[in-house]
């Protein structure tokens, strides 16, 4: 049986052009599955872990379905028609670096609206014109709010990782963002699970729409160990967090609290042990650079709260 292509599965000659440049040829499982319903203009429940090539299968047929209406002289340029929400900073920079050269095969442009940086750049951004905004909820409603954003022409919407979405409170600010595109416009929402709210959210928004899974609700990821330690105090517990961080390769460590992620990468750096530390409360040039640092390898050990 002959694999399927993105040319097969329907993906525009444009698009299939910008993926070949990229390096991307074969299509992961998630996209054969949703491809075709995407590009249909169906709504579609996703779900899929990290690393499942969701965020191909939803930029494909953004882009493919809005670059082919602009290109037919259908919609007007200068106001946002497509959207899509992250709940951190930093998936919403990783989905626009996977749109923005997508949707320069059609000439439109990509911009991100989130917290911790001035909004000027990003009002500008809009002002210029962005066609498909990423954003995070919270700035993109504190936009709203202002009046320095519409949402009335979008005509596609995807909320990615609702799960993690619905861990951080952010799912009302989700229903308050999507009562604000019309009603007939597609909507795509991705998500690990079901529970903490997703479901009501998915009745309430998506219609007729198609489910698709590639994982089991709760299926492990694959090749993974866990390693279980019980410590009898502090002090042993100490000793065992230096020993895990410490070694050749990079390690993350995860906290509960900001605070302890800030104390303990600089117990560590204090020790010898260059780390890093990542949370809510770090500004996004902040969150950059340590990122920066952990990524060439500069820092051996990033510190972070689990919702980071």
């Amino acid at each position: 049986m002959t694999e399927p292509t993105f040319g097969t599965l329907g993906v525009p000659a444009p698009l299939v052009s910008a993926l070949a440049a990229d390096g991307k040829t074969t299509p992961f499982p998630i996209q054969i599955d949703t491809l075709p319903d995407t590009l249909a203009g169906r709504d579609v429940l996703g779900r899929g872990r990290t690393g499942s090539g969701k965020t191909l299968a939803f930029s494909i047929p953004m882009v493919a379905r809005l670059g082919q209406g602009l290109a037919g002289g259908t919609r007007r340029r200068g106001r946002i028609l497509g959207l899509v929400l992250a709940p951190t900073r930093e998936l919403a920079t990783q989905i626009d670096r996977t749109l923005a050269p997508l949707a320069a095969a059609y000439g439109m442009t990509t911009t991100t609206i989130f917290g911790g940086v001035n909004q000027k750049r990003q009002v500008e951004a809009l002002r210029a014109g962005a066609d498909i905004v990423v954003a995070c909820p919270g700035r993109l409603e504190d936009l709203m709010q202002q009046k320095l954003v519409s949402l009335d022409a979008v005509e596609i919407t995807v909320i990615d990782e609702a799960d993690h979405m619905a861990d951080l409170g952010f799912l009302p600010g989700v229903t308050r963002i999507l009562n604000a595109t019309p009603q007939g416009a597609q909507r795509m929402l991705f998500s690990a699970t079901l529970d903490n709210g997703v479901d009501k959210l998915v009745n309430r928004f998506l219609q007729n729409e198609v489910l698709h899974s590639v994982d089991e609700a709760h299926s492990p990821v694959a090749a993974m160990t866990h390693h279980v330690f019980h410590v009898a105090g502090s002090d042993e517990k100490k000793d065992l967090v230096r020993f895990l961080a410490s070694g050749m390769g990079r390690r993350i460590l995860f906290t509960r609290t900001k605070h302890a992620a800030k104390k303990l990468a600089k117990q560590l750096t204090s020790q010898g042990i260059p780390s890093v530390d990542l949370h809510g409360n770090l500004s996004q040039p902040q969150r950059d650079r340590n990122l920066a640092a952990f990524s060439s390898g500069e820092a051996k050990v990033l510190v972070a709260t689990d919702v980071a």
